[in-house]
């Protein structure tokens, strides 16, 4: 258990991600997406409301005639966005300088 009043403890996974409230974080997702903003709220499913945010998308589309592959992304940007926790396959805090 932490110890009360020490909130920068990190005992549990979830704990990590408490400490990014406020913070922009990185999130990537089922489907090849990506997700950037900052954490306004979450749940124990991960369920989680982002504002600011900037997503990145990755498709693979393949030419059949010579099974080549032509790699290209596609950004998006959003005021506000709520991600449903079970696509969630990353969550990364913000870098300390």
């Amino acid at each position: 258990m932490a110890e009360e009043g020490n909130t920068q403890t990190v005992e549990e996974p979830l704990d990590l991600v408490r400490l990014s409230l406020d913070e922009r974080i990185y999130v990537k997702l089922r489907g090849d997406r990506e997700i950037r903003g900052i954490l306004h709220a979450y749940d124990g499913h991960l369920n989680m409301v982002l504002g600011e945010v900037e997503e990145t998308i990755t498709i693979v589309d393949i030419i059949e005639d010579n099974s080549e592959e032509i790699i290209r992304t596609v950004k998006r940007n959003f005021e506000m966005l709520f991600v449903r926790g079970d696509g969630v396959i990353l969550v990364s805090p913000p870098s300390k300088s």
